[in-house]
């Protein structure tokens, strides 16, 4: 508004454009004329002069009227302190879960902050205006914008806690420039919290040094609540280990437990439970003891007798801090498993198909695969579309083309699983080119290289057939074989060794490889590669007799089904966990008629999200934008159809709610707002008592000075021009 000084120019242009020069005109000679008109001139030259400046200040006072001016708090308290300034209140309220605990018989930490802000809110004055907002929830600048302390109460007595909070640094951050902003002189900032320290400070890079910006002549304060030895055991962590869960099948899943408390717990109670909410069963069990400040994990055992998406929790006796007390996971029990077989030119399928219809149905009996094979000729590989299938099996091609070799990485990378079998390179049964292709293929997915085939498979013609090598060793312990072999013999798993006549030659290379059987002669015979989310497995054997015996061994059904399985079972089809108030990324993948319809988030207490989402090779990518708050298992579905579920849980860090010294608290505080000096701490405040520490910091107001003195000017101009009237000659 000073800028309306620039309007003081006019009178002094209105000024000069009514001087005008005086013409000549020849008259007679009589001399007392011109001493007349001298004397008139001058007296007429002093009233423009009064006039122009009494119309100039009138102007500049009301400028600085409507800029309202505003005088220091040192000269007000010299003047008298009637007539302060009107200020600009932002009060930021922590309603972090950690507010939810009790202390002194007052209610929950929450209930006592709001008390206190609304004491606070009840002194505003005549032209104050109350921002509100919270660190988590109300971040809309327009929302929590009072001018009304009755309104502002209501307001602020409404706020509930909520999962996901912002750090209290980021928030006070927020709130400092929105204050900035205000055209209000006198700008006042209230934190209300428990100052838990592991939610305190913001950990992003950089956010503290641009926080410098916020700095306006923002006053804060701190007013702490709650207090005492926090007491809290948590549920941090839970995961399933088992790679391979199957119907009737037991599955490992451990949970992480933390004792953030400063005394020793002793036999803390953990359950798990799966089913939805209102009827989950317990399943499994487990106790552990924990020293101050330590975690521990536990082991359960569970055993699925349903198929597909299966919601479950991990949930621990009840303490001070319930929110934590619980930690929710999904267990996918697939109910089939799509398979694309690709068979070579002269190659055989017969032992795979058959393998793939043994597998177990529901409930581990024999009612019908879960696997739904599909076989195509190498020729049709190319048109076929890869997101449909979870696993593709590849019987010896011939060639694979650039774009068939590209499409098969991407689908590996995106969370697929890929068996590759070899077939003979160069001779008769395959062209020379065919093992550059596989090489092509395998060094796509960062692996190593086939070098040859050792054996020929014909026996010299009329003689028998020579082994050329033999199983050597077994890694029973990787998922892929649990629960295939017998845990109780003394000396061990034994692992049938069938006959081997002819055999590639893998040359491991790449960091990202697992040798689950390795052959006598030191090379692998079935070998794991990672690659992105997804895994493939390379047999060195092809499924026929020629190459050996295994297809008619006990052990060829078993290690195919276990081997689909578990490529099926690779990272993109596995449960995944978002973080509540966080943004984070969810793959879909999709496939089907209804592919491009879009998803839906539906969460426990039946609301519904619809998500950013993106579309990609065969998936679906979910951005979620970290407004879900409600821990729980939500569904994500398409048309009605359920796709998929993923476990929304609390942040790990908002658990220790131990709390930060005021001294640390203030310190951070400055550091976020890049205020000069230090940021006030009201102890122990009550929700009576609690008044506005910077109230009597406030200067006096201005703009009513000037704006009478405006009026007065206009008043003695307008005297001036009436009353003073001299000759004009």
């Amino acid at each position: 508004m000073l800028m309306g000084l620039a309007a003081a120019a006019v009178p002094i242009a209105v000024h000069f454009f009514n001087l005008r020069r005086p013409r000549q005109v020849d008259f007679s000679s009589l001399a007392f004329v011109r001493q007349v008109e001298e004397r008139t001139m001058q007296r007429l030259r002093l009233k423009r002069w009064l006039l122009l400046a009494l119309r100039v200040l009138a102007v500049a006072c009301l400028a600085l009227a409507f800029a309202q001016p505003v005088l220091s708090p040192d000269l007000a308290q010299s003047a008298g302190g009637a007539g302060q300034a009107p200020a600009a209140m932002a009060v930021v309220v922590d309603n972090s879960l950690s507010m939810t605990r009790r202390s002194g018989g007052q209610g929950t930490y929450l209930r006592q902050a709001k008390a206190r802000a609304a004491a606070l809110a009840g002194q505003m004055r005549s032209g104050d205006r109350l921002h509100l907002s919270a660190t988590a929830g109300l971040e809309d600048p327009q929302r929590g914008a009072f001018r009304n302390a009755g309104t502002a109460r209501e307001a602020i007595r409404s706020v509930e806690a909520r999962a996901g909070a912002a750090p209290l640094a980021r928030a006070a951050r927020r709130a400092a420039r929105r204050l900035a902003e205000s055209s209000r002189p006198n700008r006042e900032l209230y934190l209300f919290t428990d100052l838990q320290k592991s939610t305190l400070a913001d950990t992003l890079a950089g956010e503290a040094a641009a926080g410098s910006e916020a700095d306006g002549g923002v006053r804060a304060a701190l007013v702490p609540v709650g207090g005492g030895a926090p007491q809290n055991v948590a549920v941090t962590d839970v995961t399933v280990e088992s790679r391979i869960v199957e119907v009737g099948e037991p599955a490992r899943l451990t949970a992480t437990l933390e004792n953030v408390g400063p005394e020793a717990r002793e036999s803390i109670g953990a359950s798990v439970y799966l089913g939805a909410e209102d009827r989950a069963q317990r399943v499994a069990q487990a106790t552990a003891d924990l020293e101050p400040g330590a975690s521990q994990t536990v082991s359960f055992t569970v055993t699925p007798r349903r198929r597909g998406w299966r919601p479950g929790r991990v949930e621990i006796e009840s303490d001070g801090f319930a929110a934590d007390d619980t930690r929710h996971f999904v267990l996918h029990v697939p109910r089939e498993r799509r398979v694309l077989v690709v068979r070579g030119q002269g190659q055989t399928t017969r032992y795979v198909e058959l393998a793939l219809a043994s597998g177990r149905g529901e409930s581990g009996s024999a009612q019908g695969s879960i696997f739904q094979p599909r076989v195509l000729d190498e020729g049709q590989l190319a048109g076929a579309d890869l997101s449909a299938y979870d696993a593709v099996v590849l019987v010896g091609p011939q060639s694979l083309a650039s774009g068939t070799r590209q499409a098969l990485g991407r689908f590996v990378r995106d969370g697929g699983g890929l068996l590759l079998f070899p077939r003979s390179f160069g001779g008769q049964e395959g062209s020379s080119g065919a093992q550059a292709d596989y090489n092509a293929l395998l060094s796509r997915l960062g692996s190593g290289q086939i070098t040859g085939v050792s054996g020929d498979g014909s026996g010299g013609g009329s003689g028998p057939r020579q082994p050329v090598t033999s199983f050597e060793r077994a890694d029973t312990d990787h998922p892929l074989f649990e629960g295939v072999f017998d845990p109780s013999r003394a000396s061990g798993p034994r692992v049938e060794r069938p006959t081997l006549y002819r055999v590639a030659d893998y040359d491991a290379r790449a960091a990202e490889e697992q040798t689950l059987i390795r052959l006598s002669n030191g090379r692998p015979f079935l070998q794991e590669i990672r690659h992105g989310q997804g895994a493939a497995l390379f047999m060195a054997s092809a499924p026929n007799q020629e190459w050996s015996d295994l297809p008619t061994r006990g052990l060829f059904v078993p290690l195919l089904y276990r081997s689909l399985f578990y490529l099926s079972s690779s990272g993109g089809r596995r449960a995944e966990t978002l973080t509540a108030g966080r943004p984070g990324e969810l793959r879909v993948r999709t496939a089907g008629s209804s592919a491009g319809a879009p998803l839906r988030l539906v969460g426990p207490q039946g609301q519904e999200v619809t998500p950013r989402q993106q579309r990609l090779f065969g998936a679906t990518l979910i951005q979620t934008n970290g407004r879900l708050r409600t821990p729980g298992v939500y569904d994500v579905r398409r048309e009605g159809d359920l796709v998929r579920r993923v476990a929304l849980n609390l942040d790990p860090a908002e658990s220790d709610v131990r709390a930060a010294a005021p001294e640390e608290a203030t310190a951070r505080i400055a550091q976020a707002l890049g205020t000069r000096g230090d940021v006030q701490v009201i102890a122990d405040p009550g929700a009576q008592e609690l008044a506005r520490p910077f109230a009597g910091q406030a200067g006096r107001e201005l703009w009513n000075v000037f704006l009478a003195l405006a009026l007065a000017l206009l008043v003695a101009e307008m005297l001036a021009a009436r009353h003073w009237t001299p000759e004009e000659a």
